[in-house]
């Protein structure tokens, strides 16, 4: 077996650690409203922090670990991670829920983001990259499904602090596996890429990550591809994360379902998640990207519209069925996004996914906010839910506008706007 095998194992186990915390949002605005008495506007303002951060900092990521290596990033942004999770559990105003929740794990859990995944695969793999990819892309899908259960159970019979505790020792014991096993670069072992004709050297670091990061959006930024990208991943961060991640558990215990029971719905969402996005890598291996994007954005926004009528104290099995078509579809878009993105930028692929997944997580933000806002003011959710479908059917639309790179690799020619 191909050494870069190993290494996307060893990724895909430290991104499902990573994930932890992603499960916990959800879950927490009841508890922390009724301990608290903060609004859900103050908490959906935490989430959203959370979220932007974590979007903003994968670009320079990206470039860390062009600059120092992909295994002191990933230590490193574990250890922050288990830090901010663990101090939670010791604040007693909302601004320490920024702080803490907000800031610390934002940053943390953006430097282990899709990104992660794009330099690993960028790096070991030349052959299978779209497989790949969508296998990465699951890790965070298998995390949900294995700490939102267990989650959902701690904050309901001892309180959201074990659950916090829990997150905090999940990535602290990632690290020493992401030391021992993982490795920057196929050079390090002597090895070609994953179905590479020839070896290639380890580049030297590249100095400079920030400035190197913030050029190469510059750069992307006078493109018609990249515009397109960002805007289309901004609904998807929207209508995935910000949204249902962020407020299902919530809407659902609106109408009396048991919080248990919405979290394992979120963990069902998990399982066809894993099959949608590994099924999505396939697809992207052999079929035209944009078109693909256009389903899927398209059928996720007829599901929402949907899910209002849904919602009710039992599971049924209409919203099973939501559930399931919802599942498929949760991040399949990332597949084809990082192959338009590898198609376009070429060597900075990864750096410039990082930026279009910076505007994945502002819409997510945006609405993990607006989402609290309007339960507060309107007192449900329908008219979030609304939205997000009007918005992917505009998402679906803006993916058929993307055309194809005239050169297909390296470092491809960036087409200006218009």
């Amino acid at each position: 077996m191909h050494r870069a095998w190993l290494v996307a194992v060893v990724t895909f186990v430290t991104i499902v650690g990573a994930a932890a915390f992603a499960s916990v949002p959800g879950l927490l605005i009841e508890p922390l409203h009724a301990e608290f008495d903060w609004s859900r506007g103050t908490i959906g303002f935490a989430v959203s922090i959370n979220l932007a951060l974590y979007g903003v900092t994968a670009p320079f990521a990206a470039a860390l670990m062009d600059r120092f290596g992909i295994r002191r990033v990933v230590a490193v942004a574990l250890t922050v991670i288990a830090a901010g999770s663990f101090l939670t559990v010791f604040m007693t105003a909302s601004w320490q829920l920024v702080l803490y929740w907000g800031v610390l794990v934002g940053a943390g859990s953006g430097s282990m983001a899709l990104a992660f995944a794009a330099t690993v695969t960028n790096r070991w793999f030349v052959a299978r990259r779209g497989l790949v990819t969508g296998i990465l892309t699951a890790a965070g899908a298998s995390g949900q499904l294995v700490f939102l259960p267990l989650l959902s159970w701690m904050v309901e019979r001892h309180g959201w602090r074990p659950a916090s505790v829990t997150v905090a020792l999940t990535a602290i014991a990632v690290v020493p596996f992401v030391w021992l096993l993982l490795r920057d670069h196929p050079a390090d072992v002597g090895l070609s890429a994953y179905g590479a004709t020839e070896f290639t050297p380890k580049p030297p670091p590249v100095r400079g990550a920030a400035r190197r990061a913030v050029a190469v959006l510059v750069s992307a930024a006078r493109t018609g591809p990249f515009w397109l990208l960002a805007g289309s991943f901004a609904i998807c961060g929207a209508s995935t994360n910000g949204l249902v991640k962020t407020h299902f558990v919530p809407a659902a215990h609106d109408h009396h379902m048991p919080i248990t029971a919405a979290a394992s719905l979120l963990a069902v969402i998990g399982v066809f998640d894993v099959v949608g996005t590994v099924a999505s890598g396939w697809f992207t291996d052999r079929f035209d990207t944009r078109r693909l994007l256009a389903v899927y954005y398209a059928l996720r926004g007829i599901s929402l519209l949907f899910l209002p009528m849904l919602l009710a104290p039992s599971v049924h099995p209409p919203m099973l069925f939501f559930i399931v078509f919802y599942g498929l579809d949760w991040v399949a878009t990332v597949p084809p996004t990082i192959a338009l993105c590898r198609e376009h930028y070429g060597e900075d692929s990864a750096i410039v996914f990082g930026w279009v997944l910076a505007s994945h997580q502002v819409g997510a933000a945006v609405i993990a906010f607006a989402g609290g806002v309007a339960r507060d003011v309107f007192g449900s959710y329908d008219v979030v839910w609304y939205a997000a479908g009007a918005l992917c059917a505009g998402a679906a639309l803006m993916v058929l506008v993307i055309r194809h790179a005239p050169v297909p690799k390296g470092r491809a020619a960036m087409v200006p706007v218009g």
